[in-house]
């Protein structure tokens, strides 16, 4: 029961992650190139993804030895959750920005504007824009929910907290009709970060066979561990981080910089 709750919330909080950057798209084309295009290059893409978990998980589960999917799975794992975890704690420590979405939809936006011409009924850019953006975002998603659902053989309840995200986040973006920059994405991709790599490492060990102390009970031991590690990381490179100087005062270096 509690693998399957870790489960569910690291599903969850990866699709709100990755639907708030796809939202963000969805809505730059669509103010822009107008909602028609937009709409019906998010549901196309929609519709292939869930193609992809269908065509794709269901094989998986029924027609691959659990102990080598569990490898393969936890490896895939592995790596997505210590690629989050390692952009997490970048740009919690300060060496790298955060991801801003305000910035991202401006960007867009510029990008797809039409001078001033009023959008078009159906447009091949915004309709493009819309469902690349959905795809490539709703991608990492599949990739989970099929590795963690097919892993324990939960894939209808992986899709469905996936789905959960998705319809919560699009519900909030259509209440406050903006890109839902306000969200804590860089919190939310540190803890998901953390929940992957513990399934991962868990998995991978289980396909191998290890016998994990307390069984499924190791995952919140293997969390607890990766977030000491994950705190401790970011407490490090922040002290690696140079302050700025005092008004007036030249940074370290300045004068060196200067003079050569």
């Amino acid at each position: 029961m509690s693998a399957t709750i870790v489960l569910l919330l690291a599903v969850f909080g990866a699709s709100c992650v990755e639907s708030v950057e796809a939202l963000t798209i969805v809505l730059a084309s669509g103010t822009t190139r107008g909602w028609r295009s937009a709409m019906e290059g998010t549901v196309t893409a929609l519709v292939v993804l869930g193609v992809l978990v269908g065509g794709v998980g269901v094989p998986l589960i029924h027609y691959v030895p659990i102990d080598t999917l569990r490898v393969v799975v936890g490896a895939l794992l592995l790596v997505l959750g210590l690629s989050w975890l390692r952009k997490a704690i970048l740009r919690a420590s300060g060496h790298k920005a955060k991801h801003d979405e305000d910035a991202i939809y401006q960007k867009t936006s510029e990008s797809l504007r039409t001078d001033g011409a009023p959008p078009r009924r159906r447009d091949g850019v915004g309709f493009a824009v819309a469902f690349k953006g959905v795809f490539l975002e709703g991608m990492e998603v599949v990739l989970i929910v099929i590795s963690l659902g097919a892993s324990q053989h939960k894939l209808g309840d992986a899709a469905a907290a996936a789905a959960a995200a998705v319809v919560v986040v699009t519900a909030a973006g259509l209440i406050v009709a903006r890109q839902l920059s306000s969200v804590p994405e860089n919190t939310i991709k540190t803890v998901v970060g953390i929940m992957l790599t513990s399934f991962g490492l868990f998995w991978v060990g289980e396909g191998a066979g290890v016998h994990w102390p307390g069984s499924d009970l190791a995952i919140p031991v293997l969390i607890g561990v990766f977030a000491v590690v994950t705190a401790g990381a970011v407490t490090l490179l922040k002290a690696q981080v140079e302050p700025a100087a005092p008004a007036g005062v030249p940074a370290a270096g300045a004068d060196e910089r200067a003079a050569s």
